[in-house]
C-alpha cells in the first residue's frame, strides 16, 4: 500500500518520516467548521474525517489515506489558528499559568472506509510574562499552530512545566495512534 499524507504540516511529515513511512502529501483545501454541539474531541475527529472525506475519493486502490486535526482546548474555548498577532497574543495569555487540553483526530482511510479516533495531552504551561509572549511571537510567528505555540520551540522547552499524555500529539500527529491504525488497516 501507498501512504497518502492529507497535510502540508511540516512536523506531521518529519513526525512520519521519523517513523520510518515514505508518504506522498496530498491536500484539498477543506471546511474546518464544525457543527456547534460537538465536544471538543469530537471537533478533532469532525474535522480530520472532513479532511479524509474530501480526498476518500480520489484514492487509487493501493493507497491509504492519513489526515489529521489538533485543536488545543483551554476550559471549553477552542483555540485554533491564530488570525494576526494580537489573537496569538491573547491565546498565550489565556495558557499562561494554565493547564490545557491538545487533541488531535486521526483518520485513516482507503477507497472504501474511514476509521477516526483521537488522543488527548494535557499540558501545563507557567505563567508567561508581557515579554516573554512578545519575544515568542516576534521570533517563531505561531501562525500555522493550533492555541499559537509549538511543544517543540522556544516556548515548550522554557515555559511547558508537565505533560499528561503524549508529546507527539501535541506537536500535531499522536505516533502511537497513527501506528497502530496503520497497523491494523494492514499496512
Amino acid at each position: 500500500m501507498k501512504l497518502i499524507l492529507g497535510s502540508k504540516s511540516p512536523r506531521r511529515q518529519q513526525l512520519l518520516r521519523e517513523m520510518g513511512f515514505s508518504f506522498e502529501v496530498r491536500v484539498k483545501d477543506t471546511d474546518e467548521s464544525y457543527p456547534d454541539h460537538l465536544q471538543p474531541a469530537e471537533i478533532a475527529r469532525y474535522i480530520a474525517m472532513q479532511k479524509a472525506q474530501a480526498l476518500q475519493e480520489e484514492l487509487q486502490h493501493d493507497e491509504i489515506l492519513l489526515t489529521a486535526d489538533t485543536i488545543v482546548c483551554v476550559d471549553t474555548r477552542i483555540l485554533g489558528k491564530p488570525r494576526d498577532e494580537n489573537e496569538a497574543r491573547e491565546m498565550l495569555q489565556l495558557l499562561s499559568g494554565r493547564k490545557h487540553l491538545v487533541m488531535t483526530g486521526v483518520s485513516i482511510a482507503d477507497r472504501e472506509n474511514i476509521t477516526t479516533e483521537y488522543c488527548e495531552t494535557t499540558v501545563h504551561v507557567r505563567a508567561l510574562t508581557t515579554e516573554e509572549i512578545t519575544a515568542y511571537i516576534e521570533k517563531c510567528q505561531p501562525f500555522d499552530k493550533a492555541g499559537s505555540y509549538g511543544i517543540q520551540e522556544w516556548l515548550g522547552a522554557v515555559a511547558v512545566e508537565k505533560i499528561e499524555g503524549s508529546y507527539n500529539n501535541v506537536v500535531g500527529l499522536p505516533t502511537h495512534l497513527v501506528y497502530r491504525l496503520l497497523k491494523s488497516a494492514a499496512f
